[in-house]
């Protein structure tokens, strides 16, 4: 092997800054879900006691993973995981009103139970809500390590800060993308394929908003792409299939793509 390769590689390794593995960050955030869903707990019933200690652990596993983090060495980071404990009963609420819009407004769905344990759309919200949480704290890199494993996992790519109102439903969900500074209402549901992200901007305008405004109760059904910071989908609107949206649409809009789909009978000898 050649020795300036190696020694490249060598130098790039003492650079590169301390952070814990993906898997105890990912394990974290999973095992505080399944504190609050005991439908996704490995573990029988735990006491009232018992909870409050577990929760107390996770409190000193966040401190302990934050202060691993060298992102951010001057950080208090004991303050930011006792901040975000203590709002974790308001995450929590948000999270069941994602579950009654699921069980709502899927035929499919039977009971609660199956959509905390199996759909992939309440795994990514609780997983994004989570990780925007972190986010809001200012908190560098984890949250993206966590919207990054809930992608690997479900196909849904939320980036940690966008903006997701309440009574957010994702039916399916493989292959949506929500990007950094896309606003999302109340009572929105997203079917499979959807884009809300930016068109081509420069590097420059990172920190403005590239990336849809979505009103109260809208539906965006699948394969739909939608772009821009200043496009703004009315609230009550409804946006079809495969739809390539870049300019806003007034509340109560139905925004269709018109494909012509010719038949021809006969052709094919059975």
């Amino acid at each position: 092997m050649d020795k300036n390769f190696l020694q490249h590689l060598f130098h790039k390794q003492q650079q590169v800054e301390a952070v814990p593995s993906n898997a105890a960050i990912s394990d974290w955030a999973m095992n505080v879900v399944a504190l609050l869903f005991p439908e996704r707990a490995e573990t029988g019933t735990l006491s009232v006691a018992q909870l409050a200690s577990r929760f107390t652990e996770l409190e000193h596993e966040l401190v302990q993973i934050l202060n691993g983090t060298q992102a951010c060495t001057d950080c208090n980071n004991e303050m930011r995981s006792r901040s975000f404990f203590k709002d974790l009963p308001q995450l929590y609420e948000t999270l069941n009103r994602d579950v009654s819009a699921i069980l709502q407004g899927d035929p499919a769905a039977t009971n609660e139970f199956e959509v905390i344990r199996a759909y992939p759309g309440f795994f990514a919200i609780s997983i994004y809500r989570i990780a925007h949480a972190l986010l809001l704290l200012q908190v560098p890199l984890l949250p993206r390590i966590l919207t990054e494993f809930a992608h690997s996992k479900t196909g849904i790519d939320i980036h940690p800060g966008a903006t997701i109102g309440e009574y957010f439903f994702i039916d399916h969900g493989t292959g949506i993308v929500i990007g950094e500074t896309t606003v999302i209402g109340n009572h929105v549901k997203l079917y499979q394929g959807v884009t809300l992200g930016a068109l081509s901007v420069s590097k420059e305008l990172a920190h403005t908003k590239r990336h849809p405004t979505v009103e109260d109760h809208v539906v965006i059904y699948s394969g739909a792409t939608i772009l821009g910071g200043e496009t703004i989908v009315g609230h009550h609107s409804v946006i079809g299939g495969n739809v390539w949206l870049t300019a806003s649409v007034p509340p109560g809009s139905l925004v269709f793509h018109n494909p012509e789909i010719t038949v021809l009978e006969g052709k094919i000898l059975i």
